[in-house]
């Protein structure tokens, strides 16, 4: 008979505690469904409201929303705070950083940036979008050999990647590496034909 009203109790228990999670579950749907609406209208001042209607820190998802949404307002202050509020929930979720990039490249805070796209490849060593702008930082920054490294693992693993084959190719050149640079901008050339960056490259080779 114990045995029974322990058993009776439980299941009491487990029905409350489904019920309550379920309408929790369906006012955080509700929440997402007016956000996705507000936003689809351009209104992301009330999306990011109906977020904050439903709010909790130690939601993930939550956190990278309302990162998005204020990006997309230009609150860029409040948009790099969720979205390190992300990164400390999911340390090793680089979508995260990614969507982190976009507030600080915003605010020219590049030396964060940089640090976002250093953290992506270690948690991810082949990831190519952060291999490629990550590069492109190097370039700008005239570390052509930094940048070489970075531009040929995208290139090694799509070889017919256009964006990466140009800025090898210029990499290469300012290394003086004439050979690889020549190879590299006919090939871009053959990607893309006329490309008026590959042909600059070449008639500097001549």
């Amino acid at each position: 008979m114990e045995n029974l009203k322990k058993n009776l109790y439980v299941l009491v228990f487990i029905s409350i505690t489904s019920t309550a999670f379920s309408q929790s579950s369906s006012v955080m749907q509700s929440a997402y469904i007016k956000s996705y609406e507000s936003e689809k209208s351009g209104s992301y001042t009330t999306a990011i409201n109906d977020m904050k209607a439903v709010y909790n820190s130690k939601d993930y998802t939550a956190n990278i929303r309302l990162g998005w949404l204020s990006y997309m307002a230009k609150q860029y202050t409040e948009s790099i705070r969720y979205y390190n509020i992300a990164i400390g929930l999911k340390p090793y979720a680089i979508e995260a950083r990614f969507g982190c990039v976009k507030p600080l490249s915003a605010i020219e805070s590049w030396e964060r940036v940089k640090e976002n796209y250093l953290k992506i490849l270690e948690i991810d060593t082949q990831n190519t979008v952060a291999n490629y702008w990550l590069g492109v930082m190097y370039y700008n920054a005239k570390d052509y050999t930094n940048a070489q490294k970075l531009f040929e693992k995208v290139v090694n693993l799509y070889p017919l990647d256009y964006d990466s084959t140009i800025m090898l190719a210029w990499s290469k050149l300012n290394l003086g590496k004439q050979t690889e640079a020549r190879y590299l901008f006919n090939q871009a050339l053959i990607l893309r034909p006329s490309d008026s960056s590959a042909l600059a490259g070449l008639k500097l080779l001549k």
